[in-house]
Parts: structure tokens; sequence; C-alpha cells
């Protein structure tokens, strides 16, 4: 029978979050802990029950990812500065050739953001999908999608990014499973999302590189050879 009282709370304490996060602009922390209080209260729990449960439930899945994260952000920091990200992205193109960029782009992305976050392996190989548009003229779309999809699934589906890690914990799943099925559902979904619609899109949507901007006063520091 459904608890229409513990589900009415959880959806109020989800658009308390949102509302706080997005709206008042709150850090995402704070907002997650007010939210939990929020839920505990309207769901009946003594105060002192809330407290216990807060930290427990943060304590036993901290103690679990962090292990995971950690030791992943270690990897992903050695493969940023020793160029590793970039060395195989340039040998992925130059076996797939010009004409499947896409392929090896999005390939790329899938195998990088293993162990490095988003943010940090995007910002690493964005320089690679400029000069590809700028090689080739066509549609900055058809280069970007297929690496952000890549990333994007990785980093949703396979350990060790935190979010798949957090959630394995959290539903008590075998950490092992977790990464086999998100190679099973993550890779045709990358494949969709990634090569092959971005080859549809970049034939409707046509969007080039930023153009270079050379500091005028940078060259003048340098005196003529």
């Amino acid at each position: 029978m459904i608890d229409f009282a513990l589900l009415s709370a959880v959806l109020f304490g989800i658009v308390t979050l949102l509302v706080l996060i997005l709206r008042f602009k709150v850090q995402a922390f704070i907002a997650l802990l007010i939210a939990s209080i929020f839920v505990g209260v309207l769901s009946g729990m003594e105060p002192s029950a809330i407290i216990k449960a807060i930290q427990e439930g943060m304590g036993s899945t901290l103690g679990f990812v962090a292990v995971v994260v950690g030791l992943g952000a270690m990897f992903g920091a050695i493969l940023e500065h020793s160029g590793g990200a970039e060395s195989l992205a340039t040998f992925l193109l130059s076996k797939f050739g010009e004409k499947r960029s896409s392929w090896a782009l999005m390939l790329t992305g899938f195998i990088v953001a293993i162990p490095v976050f988003f943010d940090v392996a995007f910002i690493i190989l964005v320089p690679m999908i400029y000069a590809l548009q700028r090689k080739t003229g066509k549609s900055l779309l058809l280069y970007g999608i297929p690496l952000l999809a890549g990333l994007a699934i990785t980093h949703s589906f396979i350990p060790p990014t935190p979010g798949p890690v957090a959630v394995a914990d959290i539903v008590k799943a075998d950490l092992g499973w977790v990464i086999f099925f998100g190679f099973l559902t993550g890779i045709p979904t990358a494949i969709v999302c990634g090569p092959l619609f971005a080859k549809y899109i970049a034939k409707k949507i046509h969007v080039d590189a930023p153009v270079l901007q050379i500091d005028s006063d940078a060259i003048k520091t340098f005196p003529p050879v």
C-alpha cells in the first residue's frame, strides 16, 4: 500500500531542494541538508531520529564513495598532466580517419571520462574539436556532440565517477555489475546520441568554431626576428 504522506514529503523535499539551489542560489550541500530535515519533519520523524538518519546515511555513503573517487581523481590527474588524454584522442583520430572522426571523438570521451571528471576532460579535449572544425569546414556540432555524448554517458553510468558510485552504494548494488551494465547500456546510448544524432543535426545547423583572437599587445612584447 502506498504511503501518500511519505510520498508527498519526498516530493516536497525535492521541490524545496530545487528552489533553494535554482532560485535562492543556496550551496548544494546546505540545500540538501535543509531539504532532508524538511522531509524528516513532514514524514513524522523525531528530531533526534532525523539527525541520526542524516549522519548515518551521509557517513556510510561518503565512506564508500571517497575511496573510489579519490583514486579515480588521482588517476585522472595523471592522465591529464601527462598528456595521455590528448595522446589517446590523437591516436584514435589517426586510426579512424577524418570521415569517421565523430566516432573517434565519441570513443575518446567514453574512455577518458572514466577516470577524469566531465568538465576537466571537456576542457582538455575541446581545442581538438575546434581544430577539426577549422580544418574540415563542417559544423562544429558534428564533432562536439559525439565528444559530449561519450563524456556524459560515462560520467552518468560508469564508476568511478561520483554519481554512479553513490547510487550503487545507496541501492546496495555490486560495483562490478554497475560497471558491466553501465557499459552495456552506455555504449548504444552514446552511439545514438553521439555520432548518429550529430550527423543528422550537423546537416541542419552549421556552427563555426570561435575565431582565434590574437593579442596585439602580447605580440609587441616580442621583438621581430
